[in-house]
């Protein structure tokens, strides 16, 4: 699944191609995804794009018109291609654009969405309730702190909840509570601050190399001109139960918490 990383590599790929373009034309050759396409969508033909944000694995169309929400799902992606570029299978839609260029959705599982916002972004349903992104000043010690003081949910599951943080999936919660030295299993509102303080801070510095790298190449995903991402070869736990632990040599242990795999070291991860 694209987690933020890739989500973001992928917003940097389309933007300079979308911004200040006109959409001209908007194909839907298959309106089957989470949840249907609307015909709402074809508002955004004869906009002009003025921006492309990320909201945790949200991205943003913006015009002046209203909003293009799109979620990659499992295994989507977007590509820039040329009009005449063939289309292969399970190339759902296209967004034509003035310059020639067309933005192309492919989503082999279908998981993905294409929706339509008139609302400001914070008040569409599926962004409303989500919680602070983990690269912005908003995600720190003392607010991770206080949403987790007496929680005894497991902290990978927290750091893994969208109403506490967004964006931070499997692959990155993994790589960053190995980094801190936390055990995934241990209660949320046990974790001390100094443990807190170190958490965030491997949270933002793994995802910002993540996104500066090129996102993670695991199954599915390729950047927005086609290139995969090279980060996966970085990984020290996730991927790698039973092999050794990259700081001790100790085997790494692989249990199922929240029904994800979830890799740890049990020497250098503690309660």
């Amino acid at each position: 699944m694209p987690e933020l990383p890739e989500v973001e590599v992928t917003r940097q790929g389309i933007t300079p191609y979308l911004v200040d373009q006109q959409a001209t034309a908007l194909t839907v050759r298959n309106a089957s995804l989470r949840w249907p396409v609307p015909d709402i969508a074809q508002q955004i033909v004869g906009e002009t794009i003025r921006n492309v944000r990320r909201r945790a694995k949200y991205l943003l169309i913006d015009t002046d018109a209203g909003t293009t929400i799109v979620h990659l799902g499992m295994s989507g992606s977007l590509r820039i291609v040329s009009r005449n570029t063939p289309v292969e299978k399970h190339d759902h839609i296209d967004l034509e654009l003035a310059s020639g260029k067309v933005l192309r959705f492919n989503d082999p599982r279908r998981f993905g969405a294409w929706l339509w916002c008139e609302l400001p972004e914070e008040a569409h349903p599926l962004l409303s309730k989500l919680g602070p992104e983990p690269l912005k000043d908003g995600f720190n010690p003392a607010y991770l702190e206080q949403i987790l003081k007496n929680k005894k949910k497991a902290i990978k599951l927290c750091l893994m909840d969208n109403h506490i943080v967004v964006g931070v999936g499997n692959i990155y919660a993994n790589e960053a509570l190995f980094a801190a030295g936390i055990h995934p299993e241990t209660q949320a509102g046990n974790v001390d601050t100094e443990r807190l303080t170190i958490l965030v801070t491997e949270v933002k510095q793994i995802l910002a190399n993540a996104i500066k790298q090129g996102g993670t190449t695991l199954k599915d995903f390729t950047n927005a001109e086609g290139k995969p991402g090279y980060f996966a070869q970085k990984l020290h736990v996730y991927g790698r139960g039973g092999e050794t632990c990259t700081q001790c040599g100790n085997l790494l242990s692989e249990i199922k918490l929240g029904q994800r795999t979830t890799v740890f070291c049990g020497i250098c991860q503690t309660r």
